[in-house]
């Protein structure tokens, strides 16, 4: 899925998962990124599983409420494409 650089086979996922810009609050087995490729989530899911992965090691209580936010929002949209049968996310643009 990640591009080979052609040298020394690095990917640029091994260039970006050599840093981190601020904290320390992603350093673990995976990178927060590589699990949302990995398991194809889109932007909510993203952004959820961001929240509740480091609410310990960052933001604390903050965090689960950026999560529980952005989970709100989630349904909302979901249910707003349940009645035409259409993908939660595609073509999605907030009319305010």
């Amino acid at each position: 899925m990640f591009k080979d650089l052609g040298f020394n086979g690095t990917t640029a996922q091994d260039i970006a998962n050599t840093r981190q810009v601020s904290g320390d609050h992603y350093k673990s087995g995976i990178q927060h990124w590589d699990y949302v490729v990995a398991n194809e989530l889109d932007y909510f899911q993203g952004q959820i599983t961001k929240y509740v992965a480091r609410w310990k090691k960052k933001n604390g209580l903050d965090d689960l409420l950026k999560a529980q936010h952005f989970l709100q929002k989630y349904i909302e949209v979901v249910r707003a494409h349940e009645a035409d049968d259409s993908e939660p996310t595609s073509g999605y643009v907030n009319q305010g």
